[in-house]
């Protein structure tokens, strides 16, 4: 790769990542945020993160000297203009991303890539105030960027296959792992995750069970790392409300992603999750966590239902053509670590049983919400698998 200098726009957590993950990878970068305090952050939390990097034998002393020397700081765009690619890590409105990549078009040169990490949103809306829009594309990485190996690239319509496949490229030699997904909302891991937050909180509305009893059952029964509150807890119920809004809305109001008055009074509460000491559980010094109902039985049933849910969307995507079922799988195993692909998930559980499921959610709620993709309902029926 050609590109020896990365400028990264936004210096929060995000940000600042991926600032880490292009120095380590060898480039020169510019960190740049008009908050001069969440530069000199940033800059200190580099000098811990590699000091521990150092004392764990993971990076010599030298090398942390390198990669520091690699990273400047600064409060003005007039900085990004000597870089190959510039990636936009900064809040989730589109009229600030519009002002933000017009301005930067007026600063690069000609051929320099203008990505955006947006979660959720469109990025041939991003690029339409170009003036050159075949350079835009969404290059999402997942949080935290270092250690998370899963990055999303995101051509939009504009884009031209020159700025795809040297984006790819790059990131590629970065040490990531790359999907390519069409730009449609939440991509593929946040919208194909959508019903492990929204069904889960479906259960608990309706009093099928608590918090702690429904995060029991997805650990326990399907092996994932975290429950749906706990994660919600840990992304921050802000943040996580915010993205299913976002894609309720693009996907027209379409049930499938409607989003859940609880979330959104927790939100409204200020009940964050840890980073504001209380979410959907309180994480204030000396509270007990509350104990889960560990009935096998209701647990199996909540599992059931998550499960038939969230492979139901891993179809979709699929049978829309947002990502191949290789790419689709590989999102949700590296990027939120699922213990195993949904669409794999499907064929060892079995599509008659996951079909079924379904199928029993929507005949009793008669929601459409619950209707069964028809590339699931295809393939059941002529008795077809991804694995044969």
């Amino acid at each position: 790769m050609n590109i020896s200098k990365v400028g990264v726009l936004g210096a929060g957590t995000m940000g600042a990542g991926i600032a880490q993950v292009a120095a380590q990878a060898g480039h020169r970068v510019v960190l740049v945020d008009v908050n001069k305090d969440a530069l000199e952050k940033a800059q200190n939390n580099f000098q811990t993160i590699f000091s521990r990097l150092v004392e764990k034998g993971k990076m010599t002393n030298e090398q942390m000297i390198e990669t520091s020397n690699k990273i400047s700081y600064s409060s003005s765009f007039d900085s990004f203009s000597s870089c190959g690619i510039v990636i936009e890590a900064i809040i989730e409105k589109i009229e600030v991303k519009h002002v933000v990549f017009a301005q930067l078009e007026k600063i690069v040169s000609d051929d320099c890539i203008l990505a955006s990490n947006t979660s959720s949103l469109s990025i041939a809306s991003i690029g339409s105030v170009l003036k050159c829009p075949n350079r835009i594309i969404g290059i999402h990485f997942f949080n935290p960027a270092p250690l998370m190996p899963l990055v999303e690239i995101i051509p939009a319509v504009q884009t031209s296959e020159a700025t795809l496949n040297y984006s790819k490229a790059l990131i590629d030699s970065w040490g990531k792992i790359t999907v390519l997904t069409k730009d449609t909302p939440g991509f593929i891991v946040n919208r194909v995750a959508r019903p492990f937050y929204g069904e889960a909180l479906r259960i608990y509305e309706e009093g099928i069970a608590d918090f702690a009893t429904i995060d029991w059952a997805m650990t326990s029964i399907g092996g994932f790392k975290m429950g749906p509150f706990t994660l919600m807890d840990y992304i921050g119920n802000d943040i996580n409300y915010a993205v299913t809004e976002s894609v309720f809305t693009a996907f027209y109001y379409d049930p499938r992603f409607k989003p859940s008055f609880t979330q959104k009074r927790h939100s409204e509460a200020g009940f964050y999750g840890r980073k504001s000491g209380r979410g959907y559980y309180d994480y204030t010094e000396g509270v007990e966590m509350p104990k889960p109902n560990e009935d096998l039985i209701v647990a199996q049933q909540i599992f059931d239902r998550i499960i038939a849910m969230l492979i139901n969307e891993a179809f979709d995507a699929l049978f829309m053509n947002v990502a191949t079922r290789e790419d689709i799988d590989l999102a949700m195993t590296k990027g939120v670590n699922y213990p195993k692909g949904l669409l794999q998930w499907a064929d060892d559980l079995g599509l008659d049983n996951v079909l079924s499921k379904l199928e029993d959610l929507f005949s009793e709620y008669g929601e459409d919400r619950y209707r069964p993709n028809p590339l699931l309902k295809r393939m059941a029926r002529e008795k077809h698998s991804f694995t044969v």
